[in-house]
């Protein structure tokens, strides 16, 4: 599965990855491979995701997230 993190003027990571958690307006909610088409509003926290390497985390204001096809599109605010 593949991540993009998107700010207005960079992008801030792109890579491969084995999940994702993400702090959705209705609470955390974690993305697998082949999870269904979803478009989310994300509140302020914390972003999760585990590659290869291990666990990474970014504190986020806000954004959204567009899960499609194994990619995870996060627009951050």
């Amino acid at each position: 599965m593949t991540l993009k993190i998107i700010s207005a003027d960079q992008i801030e990571f792109e890579g491969t990855i084995k999940s994702v958690t993400l702090p959705g307006l209705q609470g955390l909610f974690q993305v697998l491979d082949n999870h269904a088409a979803l478009i989310a509003a994300l509140k302020p926290g914390r972003v999760t995701y585990v590659t290869d390497e291990g666990e990474n985390t970014r504190d986020i204001l806000g954004g959204v997230a567009d899960i499609k096809n194994n990619v995870v599109s996060v627009c951050l605010y």
